[in-house]
């Protein structure tokens, strides 16, 4: 007889926003890597939030959530931290900060430089460590702050608070989540594809999109079955975390009847689509 299928899946999440600022951003070290990051394409510095001290310490932000998340008797094998926007602590590794303060000391390392897509990554990397036999429970921690400390070359859309989000990745009987990531520059056609993959989880199954994705095309013009009725969408002003706290939302409210669920983002500069299935 075969061996039963296990699979890791998003079994909880842990969602919360930030005021005020870390005492990081007021460090030199901080000045000067943003000097040396930006120097070569002739970018101005913001003076101004630099003098202040604007911004938020990934690892601050994370660690009380990674407790209120797990339990000290549930230890994790992974944790990946996944951003977007710029932690204020480059000299100091937030991944392995989060890591003493993660029950098991997992190994730990972030991801970044993919925009919204990183989130996805994350996860994917979380899956195909599981299928290795090395990792029965994975936390995944998602952040963004609201300060950006160099005048970009183009218009950012920044958020709007601090905010982090932690997930739990756990093993269980049955079919783990699917991660789907591909290139998809138009929001319409991207809209489509999600649109497709919703209805192939089945009817009543849950979609969450976020905020960019939603507003690529209406529904009715841009699928001939209409939008599904058991939708939400992410509140914008949060680019990177918005749709995993509507997640959170989702799994704090129906933590039983989490699935089937369909997560999506589209990065409208990268041209990324990406889906999470759980099922």
């Amino acid at each position: 007889m075969p061996a039963e299928a296990r699979g890791l899946r998003v079994t909880r999440a842990v969602a919360a926003g930030f005021d005020g600022r870390s005492e990081a951003s007021l460090h030199p070290d901080l000045r000067t890597f943003v000097g040396d990051l930006v120097r070569p394409y002739g970018l101005p510095l913001r003076e101004d939030l630099l003098s202040e001290g604007v911004g938020h310490d990934y690892g601050q932000m994370a660690e009380g959530l990674v407790g209120r998340a797990l339990s000290a008797d549930e230890p994790a094998d992974l944790l990946i931290l996944a951003f977007s926007s710029p932690d204020v602590r480059p000299g100091a590794p937030s991944a392995l900060h989060l890591s003493r303060h993660c029950p098991g000391q997992p190994t730990a390392f972030a991801v970044c430089d993919q925009g919204s897509a990183a989130a996805f990554t994350a996860l994917r990397i979380a899956a195909a460590h599981h299928r290795t036999g090395g990792c029965r429970r994975a936390v995944v921690v998602l952040a963004e702050q609201s300060a950006l400390h160099y005048e970009a070359p183009e218009p950012v859309g920044l958020p709007e608070e601090h905010r982090a989000v932690v997930l739990v990745c756990e093993e269980g009987a049955g079919a783990g989540m699917r991660i789907r990531q591909e290139a998809q520059p138009d929001g319409s056609q991207a809209l489509r594809s999600v649109l497709a993959d919703h209805r192939e989880l089945g009817l009543g199954a849950g979609l969450l999109l976020a905020a960019d994705l939603a507003g690529a095309a209406r529904p009715a013009d841009s699928d001939p079955h209409g939008a599904p009725e058991a939708v939400g969408t992410a509140r914008p002003g949060q680019p990177f975390t918005g749709v995993w706290t509507l997640l959170a939302d989702r799994l704090a409210q129906r933590p039983e009847a989490s699935g089937p669920l369909l997560v999506a983002d589209h990065d409208r500069r990268l041209g990324r689509l990406s889906t999470l299935s759980l099922p």
